[in-house]
């Protein structure tokens, strides 16, 4: 598998003009080796790709990386790194500009010299966004993961206990059932502090007659799922059931209608004009989706300000919401994969309003 991707990258560097690029993100050098150590950098020519690492990995680095030469590289990597361009005759080296500070780029410049470094733009990440199928089932079981820990976490819920408290039973579930870590921090919002988009778990108890929001994920096999499920516990009021349709109808109609071919803004409009009819766009402040992978968040968006056209392989999530201020918020999120035809979805959790309790 890594060997078509070093392929692929190679075809884009000869296009750029390039002699070689240097890989420093922690998330494309795993990408593109296998590799999962915290220190590394790749080196990928026309011909050779290397691995330069430290003492702690040399055990490590040739057995995940077997299609690089592994590189121990000396006190300062940076002497290791020249006289390996010095015997690749690099001239014109590529750089991830997005993951390297100003500072390292100046101490790079200067050390390698007379090699010329050159912003690559998104060039690995541009492979990362079209998933191959064993990236999809692998994130098939992310997902299922996740809708397990949903339905776990509805018997768990009661008067008394914390967002924190649901929030740890969450990831508890998902770290003894596999998962390596979560997504990202996982959020568990109640009452009128489900109307906050980002409500990261709090010290606030469970009470009734009130939303409870639940947005959290599963990274497993170094991919992530994304799902966002909101419950009423207690008897749902008029304005509950109201908002809840309202997000429910648009969710459901952009999973119907997103297809190949079609732009982020495009899918974008699908869950904001239903919900701006209702008259509540006001309150929907955020991007229908985002792609998701190897990180939570990844290229494509699905945006007002995204002319991104969707392919098939590309995953992403389609979560429009509804967030009023003193009273409470909705959204509704599951991932997807653009097919040849339409999409397919990878999460499973119901949908119809859930009221517990």
């Amino acid at each position: 598998m890594t060997k078509q991707r070093i392929e692929k990258l190679r075809t884009k560097l000869e296009n750029l003009g390039l002699d070689a690029i240097l890989v420093a993100s922690e998330v494309n050098r795993a990408y593109l080796s296998g590799f999962t150590g915290s220190a590394g950098m790749l080196l990928i020519t026309g011909t050779s790709s290397y691995l330069l690492t430290d003492f702690r990995y040399m055990t490590q680095a040739p057995e995940q990386a077997k299609d690089y030469k592994v590189v121990e590289h000396a006190q300062n990597w940076l002497d290791t790194l020249k006289e390996l361009a010095e015997n690749e005759r690099i001239a014109k080296l590529g750089f991830e500009e997005n993951h390297v500070v100003h500072a390292d780029f100046l101490a790079w410049s200067e050390a390698l010299a007379p090699v010329t470094l050159h912003p690559t733009g998104g060039a690995v990440e541009d492979l990362r966004i079209i998933k191959e199928p064993g990236e999809i089932a692998i994130m098939q079981e992310a997902c299922e993961l996740a809708d397990a820990a949903f339905k776990h976490i509805q018997g768990f819920i009661e008067s008394g206990r914390t967002e924190l408290e649901l929030s740890l039973e969450l990831e508890w579930f998902m770290r003894r059932n596999g998962a390596s870590a979560v997504s990202f921090t996982t959020i568990v919002a109640s009452g009128e502090r489900s109307a906050l988009p980002h409500g990261v778990a709090s010290s606030r108890k469970i009470g009734r007659d009130e939303f409870i929001k639940f947005d959290f994920g599963a990274l497993y096999k170094g991919y992530c799922s994304d799902i966002t499920r909101t419950v009423v516990y207690g008897t749902p009021s008029d304005k509950h059931k109201e908002i809840y349709n309202i997000v429910l109808e648009a969710q459901l109609h952009a999973l119907e209608h997103i297809k190949p071919g079609m732009t982020g803004r495009e899918a974008d409009a699908l869950t904001r004009d239903i919900i701006t009819r209702y008259g509540y766009g006001e309150f929907f402040g955020h991007g229908t989706g985002h792609g998701l992978g190897m990180e939570i968040h990844e290229a494509p968006r699905l945006s007002l300000k995204s002319d991104t056209v969707l392919t098939p392989g590309m995953t992403v999530t389609v979560e429009p919401g509804i967030y009023i201020p003193q009273f409470g918020g909705v959204r509704i999120e599951d991932d997807i994969v653009i097919t040849d035809t339409g999409i397919k979805i990878l999460t499973s959790s119901p949908k119809e309003l859930t009221v517990l309790g």
